[in-house]
């Protein structure tokens, strides 16, 4: 097989990526290792900063996002048993995010990409091997039904995630890794209730944190903060419950509409980053570069903004046949990269439970200081909606 650009992975970067070239006329291919159910089924987050839905309207599947995406304007902040809202529009002129879950985003994003009959192969495994990118003619290998293929390309776009085979294929010479691993994780629990609020609650209690989020008007998620060790097993819906409770105050608590859980599951929280992120012919994007914890709800957003730079670039290439887009294409994701890295890391600081009393005396004024503070409100804001491009 032959295409202009091979991407791997089928998550909503690979797919976003394929939908913006295909509208430029480049053909492409991905290459996914699971099957597309398995896609469909992973739970993520979906706090969608502004680049991010000028991307999917862009791409012509935001119509469903336009009609049952939730607008927010706003989030809680609630310490020392009271909340505080720090308001988008008024301290960012006018911006706001939208909420809507990243498993309908991949929906949207599969369904525009059969509907335009774009090829894409699920369920190849642990097969996909990436051949001599460092060169001219790259070529992506997997196995699929017992079968050998192989597709030559101009590019190989690694999109594949943070277990992915791009960046593993990359010589340890070439790339340097930074990485922060956090000791607790978020046990979350999915359910069809009504969420405690019409905004996101972030709460910061002497139990650990707490954050009460949702999918739509009727299917909530929520998260406790818990020990790294500590495993799904032990914790009931009811148990859940009962700790979300303790860490809200009064009337969240009293608002709290509880049910059975359609997922439940515990995440690690870490920072990673890999610099250089263009190797030759192969471009990292997404997770397969960089993860952020998910306190600042950037993950999926900085998969957007990789996105958009790699297609730039990209377009670029082939209408222009320049290669500045392309060559700087790394150096300008990083420096979005790191300053969203900085503002996770920096949320996930003041927000959770660190061992000592003088840790969470400071946190306390941080947090009072923040909320009375323009400028500090500001600057979470303003990193909250999103920075510009």
């Amino acid at each position: 097989m032959r295409t202009q650009v091979a991407i791997i992975g089928a998550g909503p970067a690979g797919l976003l990526l394929g939908q913006l070239l295909f509208k430029a006329g480049i053909d492409n291919v991905i290459v996914e290792r699971q099957t597309s159910e398995y896609v469909l089924g992973r739970i993520r987050a979906g706090v969608l900063e502004q680049v991010m839905v000028e991307l999917m309207d862009e791409c012509g599947v935001g119509a469903r996002m336009h009609r049952e995406g939730l607008v927010h304007e706003g989030i809680e902040l609630l310490f020392k048993g009271a909340r505080h809202r720090i308001d988008f529009p008024s301290l960012t002129h006018g911006k706001t995010v939208m909420v809507y879950g990243q498993t309908e985003v991949t929906r949207d994003l599969m369904e525009a990409r059969a509907a335009a009959g774009l090829a894409t192969v699920y369920d190849v495994g642990d097969t996909v091997s990436l051949h001599d990118f460092e060169g001219t003619a790259p070529k992506l290998r997997y196995r699929k039904d017992g079968q050998s293929h192989e597709i030559e390309c101009d590019f190989i776009a690694g999109c594949d995630g943070f277990h992915g085979a791009s960046r593993a294929s990359v010589p340890k010479g070439a790339i340097r890794e930074y990485e922060k691993i956090y000791p607790f994780g978020w046990l979350g629990l999915l359910a069809d209730v009504p969420p405690v609020f019409h905004e996101l609650i972030y709460a910061h209690t002497e139990r650990g944190f707490a954050l009460c989020s949702m999918r739509s008007a009727t299917r909530s998620r929520y998260y406790v903060q818990v020990p790294l060790e500590e495993k799904v097993e032990n914790w009931s819906d009811e148990a859940f419950w009962n700790e979300l409770r303790r860490r809200l105050d009064p009337e969240a608590r009293e608002r709290l509409v509880t049910g059975p859980s359609l997922e439940k599951s515990i995440a690690p929280l870490r920072s990673f980053v890999a610099e250089p992120m263009r190797f030759g012919r192969l471009c990292l994007a997404g997770d397969a570069a960089h993860i952020v914890p998910p306190t600042g709800a950037k993950g999926l957003n900085l998969a957007a903004s990789d996105v958009k730079y790699l297609a730039s670039g990209l377009i670029e290439h082939y209408r222009e046949r320049s290669s500045v887009g392309l060559d700087h294409y790394s150096d300008r994701a990083l420096r979005r990269i790191w300053k969203a890295e900085r503002f996770s890391w920096w949320f996930t600081m003041l927000m959770h439970k660190f061992p000592g009393d003088f840790d969470r005396k400071v946190q306390e004024a941080e947090l009072d200081y923040l909320v009375h503070s323009n400028a500090a409100s500001t600057a979470l804001a303003e990193n909250y909606v999103g920075l510009r491009l």
